[in-house]
């Protein structure tokens, strides 16, 4: 699992994450950046905190796992999709379901905590699936969800 995590607690089970000393890492989402608190790349969950500049847009996507998000300054708002206008502010929490589609937006700038399970699909303009990196999602996570669904 990756994150900054203390060695002082990795051999009791517990892992201190510190988010006050670790870099906003930038995404390719134009006023979005991130800090990895937890990945595991086996279940594919990530917790992070994410950070939007006034008017940041998180574009078509779709959340192949339940996603999480406590919105801690600013608000996280539906653009698009079924729940398009709905609005999280400070303070408060939203859940979406598996299979949920949407695109969101902080017309204010927001810091999220964000729990998910990548990879979430991203709906490219030109008709392309990619994950948030932009890599081809059926060539990079295909074999991932055959096997979630062999499971099921």
């Amino acid at each position: 699992m990756d994150a900054s995590t203390g060695p002082q607690t990795a051999d009791r089970h517990s892992h201190l994450v510190q988010p006050q000393i670790m870099d906003w890492q930038k995404t390719r989402f134009p006023g979005c950046e991130a800090k990895t608190l937890l990945f595991d790349r086996r279940t594919g969950l990530m917790t992070a905190l994410m950070r939007f500049a006034p008017g940041a847009v998180l574009p078509d996507h779709e959340h192949v796992g339940i996603e999480q998000s406590y919105v801690i300054e600013g608000a996280l708002v539906d653009k698009e999709g079924p729940a398009k206008d709905i609005a999280c502010g400070a303070g408060e929490f939203i859940w979406r379901e598996a299979g949920s589609r949407h695109a969101a937006w902080c017309p204010e700038g927001a810091l999220i905590l964000a729990i998910f399970q990548v990879p979430n699909k991203f709906f490219e303009a030109d008709g392309r699936v990619v994950d948030a990196s932009g890599a081809d999602w059926d060539e990079a996570w295909g074999h991932r969800a055959a096997q979630r669904a062999r499971r099921s």
